[in-house]
């Protein structure tokens, strides 16, 4: 299948590990150039190094801190200075931050809603006139498979990604006269570092395999989900191949969900 990806160029939010740097791998091996973000430099230089050795192509890093508006305008203005275009956008950078309503102050209430909204309007206000520039683009919103059912103690992270669906499926209505689509992927148990450090404190006699399988039982695959399988979904949603498809929600999560 042709992607339709050569010579884009894709921002990828929270992408120096974890699904935004699988998705930014995936990409930059489709011929995207890509940028790179989040707050660590260092890190973003491992990600970015990993990158070149395995597919001898260089990105471009942009330390960025996401909740401050500021750093999100120099984000977009930087990709433009040193590519000279933009068509994609992953808004991917968050944390998962989960307890009691009762339990969470005002201060953690705002600094999650700066991170896992404020940063994605920010990054896509200021990322859309240069996708107009260009005839149009794609835009993709990294929410979380609670936000369709948000369980007890789950906050303010359902919270976050909740609003996160409604900005995709407004945004989307708003921006397809100008050929620029919205999406929207749902993460249930993915890989990640939190879920690695788990399996070698409580079950290092266990490979991955089983591990997965264990902690997977109640997911209809029976597994915990890889990160390149989400960076592989995202992938088609922001190509040419899903060019008709704007304002919808993915589920990346096995089967778990319990919303449609």
């Amino acid at each position: 299948m042709e992607l339709g990806l050569n010579e884009k160029v894709a921002i990828i939010t929270g992408s120096s590990k974890g699904i935004g740097y699988y998705t930014a791998m995936q990409l930059v091996k489709e011929g995207v150039n890509v940028v790179l973000c989040a707050r660590g430099e260092k890190q973003l230089q491992v990600a970015a190094d990993y990158i070149k050795n395995e597919t001898g192509k260089e990105v471009l890093i942009v330390p960025t801190d996401i909740t401050k508006e500021k750093d999100c305008q120099r984000l977009i203005e930087q990709t433009i200075t040193h590519y000279g275009r933009l068509d994609i956008v992953v808004n991917n950078a968050g944390t998962a931050s989960a307890n009691p309503f009762e339990s969470v102050s005002s201060e953690l209430w705002q600094a999650d809603l700066d991170l896992k909204v404020f940063g994605a309007i920010h990054c896509t206000k200021y990322a859309i006139p240069h996708m107009r520039k260009v005839g149009g683009g794609a835009i993709v919103n990294v929410t979380a498979v609670m936000a369709k059912t948000p369980p007890a103690s789950s906050l303010p992270t359902t919270v976050s990604r909740a609003a996160g669906l409604a900005l995709t499926k407004a945004m989307s209505k708003d921006l397809g006269k100008d050929n620029i689509r919205v999406n929207a992927v749902c993460i249930g148990l993915i890989r990640s570092d939190q879920i690695e450090k788990k399996w070698k404190k409580e079950a290092s006699q266990l490979s991955w395999e089983e591990y997965s399988q264990q902690v997977g039982q109640t997911i209809p695959l029976g597994r915990v989900g890889d990160t390149q399988e989400a960076a592989n979904v995202i992938t088609f949603l922001v190509s040419e191949a899903a060019s008709y498809v704007t304002g919808t929600t993915v589920n990346i999560d096995g089967g778990a969900g319990h919303a449609l």
